[in-house]
């Protein structure tokens, strides 16, 4: 069985406004001044107080604790009242049909969300058995770990090599080396291209078009 797993943020749905807004109500709310939007998106992927910790690596792990608190009740606030709209990039929606439709291929999510967040995303879009497997913030160390990948492919009975990530970070592509499965990067996320070159990237997509096509060439290889 092949397996597709698929970042959230940056990847299938455009949060930045979201989560700058977000970042923005938790460094006020804790007096500290907010961060520049570039450094925000820079560790978007991350889990939050490893996020907070690289914002703001001058402070003590408590107040990591506190931003990390603050944000996801910013987040939430600003959901609830209809702010900061999160939609899908064009495209997503219909790729993660085709190969749900597909009997060879199993779909999962690997994301810095927590399972309350993948939980309305999955409800908003109507996508209830969709994925295989769902990893999350909530069960695993932070992006570039491998353990989020590493229990997909346990929970799907995949093989590395049958396993490609897709990704908008450098987290997201670190985390598929570690993990020895194929790694593809997205260009309309987080993370510049350069970046995802670095990290390891074995194909970058500019649409979702292009992303099907290096799914099926990295398969290919990878499973020969």
């Amino acid at each position: 069985m092949k397996l597709a797993i698929f970042d959230v943020d940056g990847t299938l749905v455009d949060s930045q406004a979201m989560i700058a807004a977000s970042l923005t109500a938790a460094f006020l709310g804790e007096g500290l001044a907010v961060p520049e939007r570039s450094r925000m998106m820079s560790i978007v992927g991350l889990s939050l107080v490893d996020a907070m910790a690289a914002l703001a690596p001058e402070h003590e792990a408590a107040r990591h604790e506190r931003l990390a608190a603050a944000y996801k009740e910013a987040f939430w606030q600003h959901r609830s009242r209809g702010e900061h709209t999160e939609s899908l990039f064009p495209g997503a929606e219909q790729l993660l049909a085709k190969l749900r439709a597909r009997e060879d291929v199993a779909l999962g999510i690997a994301t810095g969300k927590s399972r309350r967040g993948v939980a309305h995303l999955i409800e908003k879009h109507g996508w209830q058995g969709w994925f295989a497997t769902v990893q999350t913030s909530d069960d695993h160390p932070s992006k570039p770990h491998p353990s989020m990948i590493v229990t997909a492919l346990a929970e799907t009975g995949s093989e590395p090599a049958a396993a490609i990530m897709i990704g908008d970070t450098s987290f997201d592509i670190a985390m598929a080396r570690a993990a020895d499965v194929g790694a593809a990067g997205v260009s309309w996320g987080n993370h510049a291209t350069a970046e995802l070159t670095s990290a390891g990237a074995h194909t970058i997509s500019n649409d979702f078009n292009e992303l099907e096509r290096h799914l099926e060439s990295l398969w290919q290889e990878r499973m020969r």
